[in-house]
Order: C-alpha cells, then structure tokens, then sequence
C-alpha cells in the first residue's frame, strides 16, 4: 500500500488527484495540504511514501515545501507537478530533492504510474525531458564541492560510465546493450552509484553529474 499526500491550493484539483487515487487499490490519500507550510506540517506527523507537490502556491510555494520536507530526513519522496513545461520552478524543486516532475494534463496513467515508480525509489521525469531541463537552466549550476569530488573519486570506472549514461539520459536497458552489460548488473550499478555520492534517485544523480562537470550541458 502507497500513502499519497496531495498539496495543491485548488479545491478542483486536489479532487481530481483524490478520485483518481480512489480508483486503485494499493494508493491510499491520506491527507491534503493547501500550501507549503501546511505540506511540512502534515508530511512530518502522516509520514506519507509520496507528496503530490504543487509548484505555484500562496505563501510557502512548493519548492520551499519540498527542500524542507527532504531536509527533515524522512522517507517521504516528492513527486512534482506543475502546469509548464520546463518551468524553472520545477528545476528548481528538483535541485531542493524531488524525485520527479510531471505535468498536471498528464494522462491519469502516467500520473499513476509515476506515484508507484517514485515510491519505488526510481525517478520520473522521461530522459529528454531531463536533458531539456538540465540544459534551459545550465547557467545556474554551482560548482562543485569538495564533498562531491570525493564523492566522484569513490566511483569505478565501470560506474562513471554509467553515471555518465544516465545524465546522457540512456534507460537501463539501453546502457546495458551499450556496455554488453545484464540489466540486472546495470541495475546494481546504479544502486552502488546512488550510494557512493549520496542522492536518493536517478533525478538527483544528473544533477550531481552535471555538478561535478562528468557531464557538460551540449
């Protein structure tokens, strides 16, 4: 069973996400929150696996909500919505440590599907769509830490590669055709990786790769 917390100023719209939550069995609502400070409060007492993260809402906004929420340390994952395609508050959401990004007309399957996969521990955002990101908003990377660099050290060269491919936005199962590689040693690949310089999903690895200059905006 996934515990679902929907944060979204609309009425309409968090009716729309609950009924459509209602309709599958293993999600379960069990909150709403009408802005951002309302959303750390309730993540912090109902401990939900995902929040549905509005960007765009009076007061505390969604990006303030969700940094705070992952500084906290829970196990909530974020998952964020927003009505613009490449709306730098998203990228914005994604650096604080949403685990995905989707756009509120997505099909109620996608919306679904990304609420399993990111309870899952896997991101959501497709490959294009994170390169497309990465690149509008290229200008706004920090250099890098000294923490990431040892962070990067500590990686084979066999997980560089793949922590390459995946900010070049390749799926598992394209990495593991290019490097002759089982999927599910790819998969463990990924899971050593994720390990090795401290970020939770996929999401979080792009940017560190682009952070860290592993990988360069074309």
């Amino acid at each position: 069973m996934t515990t679902v917390l929907i944060v979204d100023d609309q009425a309409l719209q968090r009716l729309g996400f609950s009924m459509l939550l209602e309709q599958h069995a293993d999600l379960t609502l069990i909150g709403e929150a009408t802005h951002g400070a309302e959303a750390v409060r309730m993540a912090a007492e109902l401990k939900p696996d995902v929040v549905l993260m509005d960007v765009r809402m009076p007061g505390m906004d969604g990006i303030e909500a969700t940094r705070r929420i992952i500084e906290s340390g829970g196990r909530s994952r974020i998952l964020v919505l927003t009505t613009f395609d490449l709306d730098e508050y998203a990228y914005d959401a994604l650096r604080a440590g949403a685990s995905g990004f989707l756009l509120k007309d997505a099909m109620p399957d996608e919306l679904v599907a990304g609420i399993r996969a990111v309870a899952a521990g896997d991101a959501v955002i497709s490959p294009g769509l994170t390169r497309k990101l990465i690149d509008a908003f290229s200008s706004r990377l920090p250099g890098h830490t000294p923490e990431q660099q040892r962070q990067l050290a500590r990686l084979t060269n066999r997980e560089r590669e793949v922590l390459t491919a995946i900010a070049t936005g390749w799926s598992n199962t394209e990495i593991a055709e290019r490097f002759s590689l089982a999927e599910s040693t790819v998969k463990s690949h990924v899971s050593s990786i994720l390990t090795k310089i401290g970020v939770r999903d996929r999401v979080q690895a792009v940017i560190f790769a682009y952070d860290t200059g592993l990988v360069r905006p074309a």
